[in-house]
């Protein structure tokens, strides 16, 4: 927020063409970077949510075919992959 005032007060003051240049170039590299933060974020809640449906499809057919396995336990460690995260 300081850096959007900063732009706005260089503006106003009409300060020199490079003051306004680095202030403008500080806005955009902070905003690259919460747009990559953003993005990673994006990312990992993605990967979780394809790591439970494949836990539940896997948990599913082995309860379907009858057969005892580790779907259930992989199951519940990808219920709590945020915990973990």
């Amino acid at each position: 927020m300081a850096l959007v005032v900063n732009v706005v007060v260089v503006h106003a003051l009409h300060l020199s063409q490079s003051r306004q240049h680095l202030a403008g170039d500080a806005v955009a590299s902070v905003a690259l970077l919460l747009l990559a933060l953003l993005k990673n974020s994006e990312r990992r809640a993605e990967h979780a949510i394809r790591r439970k449906l494949g836990a539940i499809a896997a948990a599913l057919l082995e309860q379907h075919a009858g057969k005892p396995g580790t779907a259930h336990e992989d199951l519940e460690k990808a219920i709590g992959i945020e915990e973990r995260q």
